[in-house]
């Protein structure tokens, strides 16, 4: 029995256009089969090549500049997921990044929790992680975080942070109105 939703938007079908197929390579390893988001995105094919050829999507997600470590970026991806309840994408970076990243299992499963547990994090990642819970759920940071984040954070990293995580609210925002079937890596 399947319980996964239909999805609403059918991803492009394979083959893809050779254009299309060009920017795809551009992202994955060889024979990793695309994932759905990433097909679903595709039916948009002059959007798709546009984020593609802007880097704004590349190998290891959204906007990645190198400029926020591995870890981190990854931290505040997975935690937006789960405040934004978008399992689809945690999955997808679960299955095929975070741990490549730098995350441990038990650090990925706290991801989800409705507090995390401060024995898992560095004080800076703790201070990120409730920056993220602020403005998913609230749309707002409370002066504790702020001045938490102030003591690790510069103003440009807290910005680059901030656009990550509305980058990240976007997809679940798609994955919601698309509702891609889940990919299975493994």
């Amino acid at each position: 029995m399947n319980t996964q939703p239909t999805p609403r938007i059918a991803p492009q079908a394979l083959p893809l256009p050779p254009d299309l197929a060009e920017r795809m390579n551009r992202l994955l390893p060889a024979g990793m089969p695309p994932p759905q988001i990433f097909l679903t995105v595709a039916r948009h094919g002059e959007l798709f090549k546009e984020m593609v050829d802007s880097g704004l999507l590349g190998p290891t997600g959204l906007a990645d500049r190198k400029r926020l470590a591995p870890l981190l970026r990854e931290a505040v991806i997975l935690r937006t997921c789960a405040m934004a309840r978008c399992d689809y994408e945690f999955n997808l970076h679960e299955q095929t990044l975070s741990r490549r990243m730098g995350l441990s299992d038990a650090q990925i499963a706290d991801l989800r929790a409705a507090t995390p547990a401060a024995a898992l994090w560095a004080p800076e990642l703790l201070a990120v992680l409730q920056l993220v819970d602020g403005l998913v759920q609230r749309l707002e940071v409370d002066e504790v975080t702020w001045a938490a984040l102030r003591r690790h954070f510069d103003e440009a990293a807290l910005i680059e942070i901030t656009q990550l995580v509305g980058h990240y609210t976007g997809v679940a925002m798609l994955a919601a109105l698309a509702r891609p079937g889940l990919d299975r890596y493994r």
